[in-house]
């Protein structure tokens, strides 16, 4: 056995990992079975102890692909689609109420960890599904308020999504169990709903040092500009994310 440490996953996408194929290569009939039935002989494919092997791999190589590609999350001028590379300390939350499905990665307000903010100079904010997760129960919080009613409180109003409301919403697509594999759509993201959503979340009381520090990979969503009163934030779907060890 290998001396190697080993890496313990919080979070690994399958629906990224199928995006990545590699060149085409001869075709290789797989391994077949022959079943004898009263109607005569059929070939059917073998399962092997081989699968869990090739996912692995499959894992490894596109990690080593994209570490390849990717850049430092805190970069300036970062592009929607882009893959970055992140390391942070990072509290794992869902909402309360209809977007459970949708987990969301955050790290610690302003003033909770002060040499990560001198070190990065913005928020991050992973956005990606509860299925994805590994063996890993995130906290569940109240959101934002996502809708309101016009008509000056008639219950004739109509309803509508607050701007935090359009920004969950758009998050939260592709990420849907009932839309599975769905592609994440290109969105135009509301800065101030982003800040909502994340000020709802710093307002949930959490015990101190109670992020872990994480790392992985995860494609741009969108480089919010920082504001008068709000840091820079990178908004982005992880691929991975795992527990980050000193390696010193």
């Amino acid at each position: 056995m290998s001396g190697g440490k080993l890496r313990e996953f919080v979070y690994v996408s399958e629906g990224k990992l199928k995006q990545f194929l590699p060149n085409p290569r001869r075709f290789v009939r797989p391994k077949t079975v022959r079943l004898t039935t009263p109607v005569g002989g059929v070939d059917v494919e073998a399962a092997t102890a081989d699968n869990q092997r090739d996912r692995q791999l499959h894992l490894k190589q596109v990690d080593k692909h994209v570490g390849e590609r990717a850049r430092w999350f805190a970069e300036p001028g970062l592009q929607a689609g882009q893959w970055v590379w992140f390391e942070a300390p990072l509290r794992c939350v869902t909402l309360r109420g209809d977007y459970q499905y949708m987990v969301l990665f955050l790290d610690p307000a302003p003033g909770q960890e002060p040499e990560h903010e001198r070190e990065t100079g913005c928020r991050l904010l992973l956005h990606g599904s509860s299925r994805h997760l590994v063996g890993y129960t995130p906290a569940t919080v109240d959101g934002p308020t996502l809708e309101g009613v016009d008509g000056g409180g008639s219950s004739m109003g109509t309803v509508f999504l607050t701007t935090a409301g359009q920004v969950v919403t758009a998050l939260s697509l592709g990420h849907d169990p009932v839309a599975e594999d769905a592609p994440m759509p290109v969105t135009d993201l509301s800065g101030n709903g982003v800040q909502e959503l994340i000020q709802a979340i710093d307002a949930r009381p959490a015990p101190p040092g109670s992020a872990a520090r994480m790392c992985g990979h995860a494609r741009v969503t969108a480089d919010l500009p920082a504001t008068d009163c709000t840091a820079r934030c990178v908004v982005a779907s992880p691929l991975t994310v795992e527990y980050a060890y000193d390696l010193a």
